[in-house]
């Protein structure tokens, strides 16, 4: 009988003999497996928080009323894309802040509605300035009923459509932040 003889070593099934003879040992100060890392991580933003998201909601419609407001009364048309910014503003705040809850979502369009609606109303106070010899805030504050009654005299359907272009921005916004 004769005795079994190993087959021949081959190229690629081999395994490493000897590990690699041009490796170092393990580099020093360093943490080893499983410890904890030698500096504290940042914490993560604060997500998920409805009541943060609500307020920036509101803080961000009425910024977005104020600036509409401005660039309707010294322009004297109304502006379909400032309408939409105004959207855009309020959703994307709120979800950034808020998280992607879909009540943010309802909420910033209702808000954006009410703020391309009280920019609208600010525009005609200040565009009325001129005529009035008030001035705008005193318009506004102390004549405020008259001025929505003459806004929803002179809606036409343009008006309409700017109002839901605010709340199609406020969607779009909110989606583009979650």
């Amino acid at each position: 009988m004769s005795q079994p003889v190993p087959p021949p070593n081959q190229p690629y099934d081999a395994q490493p003999q000897g590990g690699n003879p041009f490796a170092g040992g393990q580099q020093p100060g360093g943490a080893p497996f499983g410890a904890p890392a030698p500096f504290i991580p940042p914490a993560p933003p604060a997500r998920d928080n409805i009541a943060l998201g609500l307020v920036a909601a509101v803080v961000a419609a009425l910024v977005g009323a104020l600036v509409y407001g401005l660039i309707l009364g010294n322009f004297e048309h109304e502006i379909g894309y400032i309408a939409v910014g105004v959207g855009f503003l309020v959703g994307f705040g709120a979800s950034k802040v808020g998280g992607a809850n879909p009540a943010l979502i309802v909420v910033s369009a209702l808000l954006s509605v009410g703020a391309v609606y009280i920019g609208q109303i600010a525009g005609v106070s200040i565009a009325l300035t001129d005529v009035a010899q008030e001035s705008a805030t005193s318009i506004f504050f102390n004549h405020f009923g008259d001025l929505s009654h003459a806004w929803g005299q002179a809606a036409d359907f343009k008006t309409y459509i700017f109002l839901a272009l605010g709340a199609v921005g406020a969607v779009a916004g909110a989606k583009k932040a979650a």
